[in-house]
């Protein structure tokens, strides 16, 4: 037995005695023939499982549930009827009831049925406590580091990371964020921003790896009238928009040397000048920087400008990968559900015991960002009062992992060094992670690389390379 306590209600004592006869070996009975009888139970001493009736000599099972729980501490109520119909289900279900069941009783199901109502209370309790947990990380981050709001995390790696962004904030100092696509850089980069004492709706981002190098140029800098084939009318750039603001230039590692130079520049003077045009125009813009490469290994390698690199790394802040901070996944995954069920009208639902193993054990190359899709799935997927493993993306699950392994037209110019390597290696080494989640992705897309690089949230570009670098 174990120590959860049940309430039958049943105006019938044969009914009554029979149930907790029936189920006095699985939980702790007590009894009673009506609603008076039964909220002075309720009263004196918490229950975690109520079983009424509809019918209870003459009064409605239905005041009953809506008294219990009013309670502090409500009961998991299951009603019970011989009258049963599909209006007075939904009736039950809409005013609490966690389930219902018909007249005459299998004791197997309703057993069955019990154990999960219970289950249903303890993941309850568990994510209320996790949530509760957040909340409080949260409203410590607004009044002692405002503007870490979206920051979430307790490990260490997290912690150090909101340490040096407070440090640095305040600062003029150019910030060069590195780390894995998906780790949540641009949302460092707006903490920054907020922090920084410059005006709070004055941030530009640029993604540097979507435009051409002309367009990248003239999305900066701005362009002069005739400044070339098509410029019809003068352009000001993302410098002079942001001039007393913040400007993020995100994938810097992508942009060509051309814009390298005036980009240098415009940190070393702190003026641009717009493309067509040899007048300077200075600009008071705090530049933050973000990048999944290793820009120092590039400039070594003669592939970036070192001055540059060196411009732009006055402060690095490193930003770990999700593996690194597991401790956080279930605080995340906590503020993804409630995301994402306000966002798709959905009810808040806890995760399960199973579900909750999953998500720690899985090792997220796509770090938060598919973590993110992954619950966004859950909860748009779940019918059930919690999300279980099957309502989670497939790629979760280690059988269709297992399965996803076979070999599409992509994966066979993956060398056999690196599969041995996969097979012998897997689970330490993070090469042969990388070679397993694209084999994976290509896998489930049918060798579609524009579907497969937004999968793996990085871009076709930098899939493709990656492609060339495993073959």
């Amino acid at each position: 037995m174990t120590d959860a306590t049940l309430l039958i209600v049943d105006d019938e004592k044969s009914t009554r005695d029979g149930l907790r006869m029936a189920l006095e070996d699985s939980f702790d009975c007590y009894v009673a023939a009506d609603i008076q009888e039964a909220m002075t139970l309720l009263k004196s001493d918490p229950i975690d499982l109520l079983l009424t009736d509809l019918r209870l000599a003459g009064d409605n099972g239905m005041d009953l549930l809506d008294q219990a729980l009013t309670l502090p501490r409500p009961p998991v109520a299951i009603m019970m009827t011989a009258y049963g119909s599909v209006d007075t289900a939904v009736e039950a279900m809409r005013r609490g009831a966690w389930n219902f069941v018909t007249k005459p009783l299998n004791l197997d199901e309703v057993e069955l049925l019990l154990k999960r109502a219970l289950r249903s209370r303890s993941l309850e309790k568990s994510n209320t406590r996790l949530e509760q947990e957040n909340q409080q990380l949260r409203k410590k981050n607004r009044d002692s580091k405002r503007g870490l709001e979206n920051l979430i995390g307790q490990s260490p790696a997290m912690q150090q990371v909101c340490d040096l962004v407070t440090q640095v904030a305040p600062t003029r100092a150019t910030v060069l964020i590195e780390g894995e696509s998906g780790t949540g850089k641009e949302l460092v980069a707006h903490a920054i921003h907020q922090l920084s004492g410059r005006p709070a709706d004055k941030m530009l981002v640029v993604n540097c790896a979507a435009l051409s190098p002309q367009l990248l140029e003239s999305e900066l800098f701005g362009h002069e009238k005739g400044a070339f084939t098509g410029a019809s009318q003068r352009r000001i750039g993302r410098f002079e928009q942001a001039n007393g603001g913040s400007l993020f230039l995100d994938e810097i590692g992508e942009i060509d040397a051309s814009t390298q130079v005036k980009l240098l520049r415009a940190l070393s003077e702190r003026t641009i000048e717009r493309v067509g045009s040899n007048q300077s125009i200075p600009v008071d813009v705090r530049i933050i920087t973000a990048t999944n490469k290793d820009l120092r290994k590039l400039a070594s390698k003669g592939e970036f400008r070192e001055d540059l690199f060196f411009r732009l790394n006055v402060v690095r802040v490193l930003m770990p990968t999700l593996r690194e901070r597991q401790d956080d996944i279930i605080l995340l995954a906590q503020a993804f559900l409630r995301e994402f069920s306000l966002e798709n009208n959905k009810e808040l639902k806890p995760l399960s015991d199973d579900a909750l193993r999953m998500l720690r054990s899985y090792p997220w190359p796509g770090n938060v960002r598919e973590l993110r899709t992954a619950i966004e799935h859950g909860v748009v997927m779940s019918n059930d009062p919690v999300i279980e493993p099957r309502h989670l993306p497939y790629f979760l699950s280690s059988e269709l992992e297992a399965d996803s392994r076979e070999t599409s037209p992509t994966v066979t110019q993956i060398s056999e060094k690196n599969e041995m390597q996969l097979d012998s290696d897997e689970e330490f080494n993070l090469h042969a992670l990388e070679i397993r989640t694209i084999r994976r992705a290509l896998a489930h897309t049918g060798d579609n690389r524009t579907d497969a690089a937004r999968l793996l949230g990085i871009s076709r570009r930098t899939l493709q390379r990656k492609l060339k670098e495993l073959t």
